[in-house]
């Protein structure tokens, strides 16, 4: 069940808060003061979190600005402040929306629906983006790439490569258009040109570059990334 972490002080809105997520099957932790809440934000991973400003111990801006050092988890700020500088000084610290007491059960309820549904829907965006293999691990929104904790540091032209195979996942990427998306019309007859920085590819990431597991040749057709 997913889980929410209620920071409140309000020991009544808190037991509201908490029978009605339970009702809709959520699992809830509570915290009075800001300290707690950052020790069950580390120890149980919410995948939300109700936060009150108005806290005993420290500003609730401060708890978000901590929180984001940590997570990305969705924060609803829950705040009787109707001040907009208040509400910008949430929103630019990292809450991902405001919520003014008193409030609508259903609406901060929707509310928090939309906040999980959006960032579980960044989340998988971002794993679509990023392949992982038993050896090497490819970013490709940071065009970075490592083997195990290492950095692979890859030139332009390899990393061009890499990318145009690693984006079609098991399909065979033709040697004509390999050499002509990555160095040009001019050049679909170079199939030398391919050999050489497979060859440097296969070095640089593969554990036997001599039977390679990821970058497969398929002889005179092209070649493939096998995940």
């Amino acid at each position: 069940m997913p889980r929410v972490l209620v920071v409140e002080d309000d020991t009544q809105l808190v037991r509201a808060l908490r029978i009605n997520l339970q009702a809709r099957a959520y699992d809830v932790d509570a915290a009075s003061d800001g300290s707690t809440a950052l020790r069950l934000a580390v120890a149980h991973k919410p995948d939300a979190i109700l936060l009150d400003l108005g806290l005993s111990d420290m500003d609730g801006v401060e708890v978000i600005k901590a929180i984001r050092g940590l997570s990305q988890v969705p924060i609803l700020v829950l705040s009787a402040r109707h001040l907009s500088e208040d509400k910008v000084r949430a929103l630019d610290a990292g809450a991902d929306d405001y919520v003014t007491k008193p409030f609508s059960m259903d609406e901060l309820l929707a509310r928090l629906r939309a906040a999980t549904r959006r960032r579980q829907e960044t989340a998988e965006a971002e794993a679509q983006n990023v392949v992982t293999t038993d050896v090497f691990t490819i970013d490709l929104v940071a065009k970075k790439v490592w083997r195990g904790a290492d950095a692979v540091r890859l030139t332009p032209t390899e990393w061009h490569l890499l990318d145009m195979l690693v984006s079609s996942p098991g399909r065979l990427v033709s040697q004509r258009v390999l050499l002509r998306e990555v160095w040009g019309p001019t050049y679909v007859e170079n199939t030398n040109y391919l050999r050489v920085y497979m060859a440097q590819l296969r070095r640089k990431l593969e554990a036997d570059p001599a039977h390679p597991r990821y970058l497969i040749t398929e002889a005179g057709m092209g070649y493939r990334f096998e995940p």
